[in-house]
């Protein structure tokens, strides 16, 4: 009786995964439908063409940053420096992109290899990864301040005209996302290579027996988290037409908030692009939905624009807390 017991049980553990990852994953999707419901019960307008284009301005810089932050994520380590280096970015763009764009091309390129530096430092001196990026997020700030002292600059025509592209039935913002969402998985999720990438941070042992350098493989992806963050600073600067050394000091936090909602683990190499990115776009719509909201007693009726840090925590602390509890049903 006791062995029918066990073999029921052994059985029923590879469903129980299997629903289980699938409810995790279908957690960032659930919570966009929730957010953009919220607006709509506030102001179904907002729901539109225009009304999302609006809320989501911001979301793609975000996404990208998001995106970068996934991949040192996937080789277990942690990026404390990718907000600084998203300003480092904007301010080589505004200051130097129209004018000289060959040295501002040659500053991008270097964040490139810095970024790759950092890899090789964190792997084989063995640094942890918080210490060397907290250092380089100091580096990317006052190289930010000696290029942009002060808030100004201007974006380059490519961008403005690329960015005040309006495709018919979609919203740009949302086009983009999309179009992120699925390269990304593709590269990473879907490509031979990608699971080398991917194994760098998942199981080492089996790149390792499979004849590829975990050092390379870490290089890359720190080469791709440096990449993504270029994009991001670019259209950043491209949303806001100016650049501005601290305009991304709250990236770094966004970005781990969005990978981790998105379902991306601190340990394991577990990543989710679109998860990601649908991450970045939850986090933007909760601080736009308190927009949104009347309050009598508050100057204006409004909620100030300072508590919508607290709505991005609020969000990822429920969906955090939909994990676990998904987990433990799971388990049982």
């Amino acid at each position: 009786m006791s062995a029918e017991v066990t073999k029921t049980a052994n059985e029923s553990r590879p469903s129980n995964l299997s629903r289980q990852r699938l409810l995790r994953s279908l957690l960032p999707a659930v919570s966009l439908v929730l957010v953009l419901l919220l607006i709509w019960g506030f102001n179904p307008r907002a729901i539109s063409y225009f009304g999302l284009n609006l809320m989501l301005n911001l979301a793609i810089p975000i996404a990208l940053a998001t995106i970068a932050q996934m991949c040192v994520m996937a080789t277990n380590e942690l990026d404390l420096s990718i907000g600084a280096f998203v300003g480092y970015v904007a301010c080589v763009t505004g200051t130097f992109m129209a004018t000289e764009p060959a040295l501002a091309f040659l500053m991008l390129a270097g964040g490139i290899v810095v970024y790759m530096l950092a890899a090789v430092v964190i792997h084989l001196r063995g640094v942890p990864s918080i210490v060397v990026t907290l250092g380089l997020s100091f580096f990317w700030g006052g190289l930010a301040l000696l290029i942009r002292p002060t808030p100004g600059g201007v974006a380059p025509e490519f961008l403005t005209a690329f960015l005040s592209w309006q495709p018919p039935f979609v919203p740009l913002p949302v086009v983009l996302a999309i179009v992120l969402a699925l390269s990304v998985h593709v590269l990473l999720m879907r490509s031979s290579y990608g699971a080398i990438l991917r194994g760098s941070g998942g199981n080492e042992r089996a790149i390792r027996r499979a004849g590829w350098s975990i050092l390379k493989a870490k290089v890359a992806m720190f080469a791709l988290a440096g990449f993504f963050g270029i994009l991001s600073g670019m259209l950043l600067v491209g949303v806001s037409s100016s650049a501005d050394a601290t305009m991304a000091s709250g990236y770094t936090l966004l970005s781990i908030a969005g990978a981790v909602i998105g379902g991306a683990e601190f340990v394991g190499g577990r990543i989710s692009p679109i998860g990601a990115v649908i991450g970045a776009l939850v986090l933007q719509l909760a601080s736009s939905a308190l927009n949104f909201f009347q309050v009598p007693f508050l100057p204006g009726g409004r909620i100030p624009q300072e508590w919508q840090v607290g709505a991005q925590g609020v969000f990822l602390i429920l969906i955090l807390a939909a994990r676990v509890l998904i987990s433990r049903s799971s388990s049982k």
